[in-house]
């Protein structure tokens, strides 16, 4: 029974984890370049270690060249001496010198051969994980873009929904607006046709009639002719000057 609730946990561990690596894939990648440069660290000390066994073969290669040279010379020169005991024994040296020297040769060209198809290894499999990495870089951004992109739409999509289904709104507001406009127009027109123009009119005539006379007067006084005012003015006179003349006639 422990087992199976410990198993729960897990897979609920499993997809909160899962979960969380699947929001944030720059982390996750971040993490995985990580984990790269401490394998590439590791690797690189394993590579020095051999880098480190190579030389010193090189170097045993080396002593034991010198050392081959120098029993060859001896073994000639005691030979050519007549020492054959003293040359016998160098012989016998510089056999083992030449056997041990091509078994280090063998084993610096193997060590050289294995250190030269590591670094290709390392360099294969460091490029391989760089173009990965940057391939998965390209999709995360791909990715975000994609989801801004959905996510663009669909806004899109819930505004065109929205505006659409807020038609009978607009439709019973434009209708309550035109009822209204349509009522102050009616108003309007209501108190412009019970407005009594008669007595604007009077008013209107009685105030230019005071004008013409106004008018009249001034140009009287002043000894100006007004058009259409002169008859006006002369018919006074008339009247005036008929009763001093019949006056002496009658008389």
């Amino acid at each position: 029974m422990f087992s199976r609730i410990a198993n729960l946990f897990k897979g609920f561990l499993s997809l909160f984890v899962s979960g969380i690596e699947r929001r944030n894939p720059e982390a996750l990648l971040e993490v995985e370049k990580e984990n790269l440069r401490k394998q590439i660290a590791q690797y690189n000390q394993g590579l020095a270690s051999h880098a480190g066994l190579c030389e010193r073969l090189m170097s045993q290669v080396k002593k034991l060249e010198t050392e081959e040279r120098d029993l060859r010379a001896k073994t000639t020169a005691h030979l050519r001496a007549g020492s054959r005991d003293a040359a016998a024994q160098y012989a016998m040296r510089l056999q083992t010198v030449t056997r041990e020297l091509e078994e280090n040769r063998t084993q610096a060209q193997q060590a050289e051969e294995t250190y030269k198809n590591l670094m290709k290894s390392r360099d294969v499999a460091i490029s391989a994980a760089k173009a990965k990495m940057q391939s998965l870089k390209g999709a995360i951004e791909d990715m975000k873009m994609k989801k801004a992109m959905a996510e663009m739409t669909e806004m899109a999509s819930g505004m065109i929904s929205e505006i659409g289904g807020a038609g009978d709104t607009l439709n019973r507001l434009h209708e309550m607006v035109e009822d209204e406009r349509n009522k102050a127009a009616g108003r309007a027109r209501i108190a412009r046709d019970s407005l009594d123009m008669s007595q604007v009119n009077v008013k209107e005539a009685e105030s230019k009639a005071l004008a013409d006379m106004a008018l009249a007067d001034f140009a009287a006084k002043e000894g100006i002719a007004l058009d259409g005012a002169a008859p006006a003015a002369s018919t006074p006179a008339a009247t005036q000057a008929a009763p001093k003349s019949m006056g002496p006639q009658a008389g």
